[in-house]
């Protein structure tokens, strides 16, 4: 019987395989001319795992780890490695639970309940374990099981949280990888064997550990460990709150939705960001000294809000808070720089007037009046519009914008006079014990929502342009962010359910031969996981207004 041949499409050039060809095979004859490893194929844009095999004509492009959905993919397989050694040097008995909580410089962090005490000498084991395995190029094998099947074996195993997560899923099927008779649930896609996963390090770090992963733009190489401190315990403390709510997860927050608790959850988690942003206002109201509040932080933080929240506590304080948004002090288009694609810079530095920023906060300093600029976004110019202002005693200035803890913005204003705040949204909620939720995807949902709602931007369009809004974070303000006063952490451990019923359509409207297809399909997978939650119980003054619209604020 003569064999069928399939014929595929890579790089615009075609070449003809038999059926059944495993894409393991096929990109192995294709890694030679990658710099990177191939773990991951995209069949006619679809992504598929390498042990998956060859039934059609297509288009096929190679995805490596220097690509996010193959560095998603080396993250979730190197997870899996380590908690199978972790359980073989330690014993399934006296681990109670292992959590990857969250990232942090290039690694991730994880706690260990039980009875094994952390140590180095324990690390380095479970480490050479780990190598042992990769040695060995062990499969991960997946299997596809009913979901009552897979409730009934976490539960025997002891992972609650998968069982309880597992609990409100739709579909009757999921699937489970096992490597080594170590079986367990993955949100993507893997690798097919260990051999893959040959950079990583284990480090003891805080009251855990930390798994350090590739650099993103060298994959071959552990990426930097230099972690924020003051960032690292703002989502410790976030996570700490969470447990004691008993919401740290997804599935306990939808058994918390299903039971009726929801209204409960969000003004618990609205009164204790209000005391939080009143105890700040607190701290600046007792530094006489204090005349310029400074705030920075990533994309879709929440920003605006928050600085309208914290004058409200300032005045209750018995201050006069005035606003003033750096972008005011641009530099009219024909003078703004321009970066390596030839467009206008305007996340850099030198994109704004810092000498004329630095002469008016001085001479406000100095008790002189002031006109403060307007930036005309539509004409590319800065203009005044007699907006005047002079300082009294009681006036203090609330500074947004996304070089405010760069020192060289505000370099001739005394320290003393200046208080830095960051904020982010670090989203402590994790999907299960074993599958954490990136910080970033709570503000990739926040942006689509509030990109739609505002400005009738598609999703599509929002992802197109998030890695440059990503690029931008990190070279301009991830650097500084230890340097600020203080951390407000603007992330609601109700916000992604919320989110869900204003993001899913708009996620299923990018069009499946697009680009972007692929990350919108992602994070309906996502999306999925979690029970819708009405905004009818979300007070009017929530940060989250900022996002879904009717707030009392006007942002």
């Amino acid at each position: 019987m003569e064999r069928i041949m399939r014929t595929i499409q890579v790089d615009g050039k075609t070449y003809t395989y038999p059926d059944g060809t495993a894409y393991q095979d096929i990109a192995a004859d294709f890694q030679s001319g990658c710099p990177n490893d191939i773990v991951l194929v995209s069949r006619d844009g679809k992504l598929c795992e390498l042990h998956k095999k060859l039934d059609r004509d297509c288009k096929l492009d190679m995805i490596t780890t220097a690509q996010r959905p193959g560095m998603q993919t080396y993250q979730r397989s190197v997870i899996f490695l380590m908690l199978k050694a972790f359980y073989d040097v330690a014993g399934r008995d006296q681990v109670q639970r292992l959590t990857v909580d969250h990232s942090v410089s290039r690694a991730l962090f994880i706690r260990v309940r039980g009875s094994v005490p952390l140590t180095e000498e324990l690390l380095s084991r479970v480490e050479t374990r780990m190598r042992e395995m990769v040695d060995a190029a062990l499969p991960l094998q997946k299997q596809s099981v009913s979901t009552d099947d897979a409730v009934r074996l976490f539960r025997e195993m002891g992972m609650h949280d998968k069982a309880q997560l597992l609990g409100f899923r739709v579909s009757s099927r999921v699937n489970l990888y096992t490597l080594d008779g170590f079986t367990d649930y993955f949100y993507g896609y893997m690798v097919p064997n260990t051999r893959y996963l040959r950079c990583f390090a284990l480090q003891l770090f805080g009251d855990g550990f930390v798994l350090r992963l590739p650099d993103r733009n060298d994959p071959r190489k552990l990426g930097a460990f230099v972690p924020p401190m003051k960032v690292f315990q703002a989502l410790r403390d976030a996570t700490a709150r969470a447990e004691v709510l008993g919401v740290s997860n997804v599935g306990e927050m939808n058994a918390v939705i299903s039971s009726g608790g929801a209204t409960q959850m969000i003004l618990s988690q609205e009164a204790l960001m209000e005391k939080q942003i009143g105890d700040i206002a607190q701290t600046i109201a007792s530094r006489k000294d204090i005349r310029f509040v400074m705030i920075a932080g990533p994309s879709s933080s929440g920003k605006t809000t928050f600085s309208h929240r914290l004058s409200t506590q300032l005045i209750a304080c018995g201050l006069r808070p005035h606003p003033i948004a750096t972008d005011n002090y641009f530099k009219n288009r024909e003078d703004t720089p321009l970066d390596a694609n030839g467009q206008y810079d305007f996340e850099c530095l030198g994109a704004m007037d810092v000498e004329k920023f630095n002469q008016d906060m001085t001479d406000l300093l100095a008790g002189k009046t002031v006109e403060i600029p307007h930036f005309n976004f539509k004409k590319g110019i800065r203009e005044y519009c007699g907006d005047f202002l002079t300082m009294g005693p009681q006036d203090i200035l609330v500074i947004e914008g996304i070089h405010c803890l760069n020192d060289e913005l505000s370099y001739a204003l005394p320290r003393e006079s200046k208080y830095r705040i960051y904020i982010s949204c670090l989203t402590s909620l994790n999907i299960d014990d074993h599958n954490y939720i990136p910080t970033t995807d709570a503000r990739l949902l926040r942006r689509i929502q509030r990109d739609a709602r505002t400005r009738g931007t598609s999703a599509q369009a929002t992802l197109r342009m998030w890695p440059s809004v990503r690029s931008g974070e990190e070279s301009n303000i991830f650097p500084h962010q230890d340097s600020a006063d203080v951390i407000f952490n603007s992330a609601l451990v109700y916000e992604i359910a919320l989110l869900k019923t204003y993001v899913e359509p708009l996620l299923f409207g990018v069009p499946k031969d697009s680009p972007e297809y692929t990350e919108a399909k992602r994070l309906l997978k996502f999306l999925d996981y979690f029970l819708p939650l009405p905004a009818d119980d979300v007070p009017k003054t929530s940060l989250m207004r900022e996002f879904i619209g009717g707030g009392c604020y006007q942002v």
